[in-house]
């Protein structure tokens, strides 16, 4: 099973709007397996906040790459533009 599915099935679980037997029927799962994934979502659900100091500086990086990277693409561009007329 997919990530986006498990995790939508331990959500269904979480909101309690249905039994665990009806989402087992829904979803054509054993109960135990949705048992199993929504203990798992809520024993991890704290890690996608502490996981987003680190993405950020990842993504500063990145950024400050392509940044970069535009910015020798834009000399690059007005260099040709000189040299066409």
């Amino acid at each position: 099973f997919s990530a986006e599915f498990k995790a939508k099935v331990a959500i269904a679980a979480i909101k309690e709007q249905q039994t665990v037997a009806e989402l087992a029927v829904l979803y054509d799962i054993h109960p135990t397996q949705i048992a199993t994934w929504k203990k798992h979502f809520l024993d991890n659900s704290s890690a996608l906040f502490a996981e987003k100091q680190s993405d950020n500086k990842e993504n500063d990086a990145n950024e400050s790459r392509l940044y970069e990277q535009i910015g020798k693409l834009q000399m690059q561009n007005d260099w040709l533009k000189k040299k066409l007329l």
